[in-house]
């Protein structure tokens, strides 16, 4: 270590490992609230550690305004530095302190198939399985967070990940209930409030398929669509061009999704489990006719993943890829 390093340390000795979890959580989320809960502090305290750690680092991180908060180029710079250190850290403890333990990420839905998965996996090794709920588009695994993922749609290219395909689960369609209401009695309900910024000719469409039970795929494209933009498997692209549905309102996690829909914004297209794991007062669900299947994939960073990742991806790459079942 030179004396260069030493003065830079020396110049940050004030900075405790509570001031950099609470700025990554608040980065990650992009929010306080969502942060704190995360953290389980409350939102003064969160914001007084961040500040503190601007005071100590002597630069801005976070933009914040009364509806978002961003980070700064500084922010930026330390998350993509922090992230990686932060995971390694978490398994260097894990490691010393107890039972091997692999975190396995997920977003909104888990797969029946990751049961059997698990099982197998702890039988093999000895070593647990901890479930981690994210709502981003990687699970954790980018904020390392998690150690592998199972990730619903297409996987982008360029995420750096190593995938296998673990099965593949059929499309339905969620309609407001309110929406059907209407259509039968003609009346005004209280889905049409969602509607305003609709065509006519695309309200009244929505309204006439509300009371369907079967939907044909190519028909979405004539609907205004619900779309979770974070960690969705459905969006316009999957349309031909030039016959694509018209995204009306973006969601940023499956609870969102759920009460847009039900407030009668639009078509949802999800998963078929969904039905069973998320149900709403206020939704129906369509049987989708014609519609590509969501792969289901298990990923993994492709380099320096974590032993235990890599044991479970291989049980998982013995799978052959299948519809899920229940």
């Amino acid at each position: 270590m030179n004396d260069d390093t030493d003065s830079a340390l020396q110049a940050l000795d004030g900075i405790e490992l509570r001031h950099l979890r609470g700025f990554a959580a608040v980065a990650e989320e992009r929010s306080f609230t969502h942060a704190a809960d995360r953290l389980r502090i409350g939102q003064p305290a969160l914001t007084r550690t961040v500040r503190a750690l601007e005071n100590l680092v002597g630069a801005r991180l976070l933009d914040r305004t009364t509806r978002r908060v961003e980070l700064t180029d500084a922010g930026r710079r330390l998350h993509a530095d922090l992230a990686p250190l932060l995971s390694r850290l978490a398994a260097a403890l894990r490691s010393s302190t107890g039972p091997a333990i692999l975190r396995l990420g997920f977003t909104s839905l888990l797969p029946a198939a990751c049961t059997a998965l698990i099982a197998d996996f702890e039988a093999a090794t000895g070593a647990g399985v901890r479930l981690v709920r994210r709502d981003s588009p990687l699970a954790g695994l980018e904020t390392g967070e998690s150690d592998i993922v199972v990730l619903h749609g297409e996987v982008p290219r360029d995420a750096g990940l190593r995938t296998t395909t673990l099965l593949h689960e059929p499309r339905v369609a969620a309609v407001s209930r309110a929406l059907a209401a209407g259509s039968r009695t003609g009346g005004r309900t209280p889905g049409r409030a969602g509607q305003e910024h609709l065509t006519d000719a695309r309200a009244v469409a929505l309204r006439a398929v509300a009371r369907r039970r079967v939907l044909d795929w190519a028909e979405l494209a004539g609907l205004p669509l619900v779309v979770n933009t974070v960690t969705g498997s459905t969006g316009p692209e999957l349309w031909p061009t030039g016959r694509q549905p018209q995204l009306t309102c973006t969601a940023g996690n499956a609870d969102e999704w759920l009460e847009a829909v039900a407030a009668g914004h639009g078509v949802g297209v999800a998963p078929e489990p969904v039905t069973r794991r998320h149900t709403h007062p206020g939704i129906r669900y369509l049987r989708l006719k014609n519609a590509p299947a969501v792969p289901v994939h298990l990923a993994l960073p492709t380099r320096d993943a974590h032993p235990l990742a890599e044991r479970f991806f291989a049980l998982g790459a013995r799978i052959r890829p299948a519809a899920d079942g229940r």
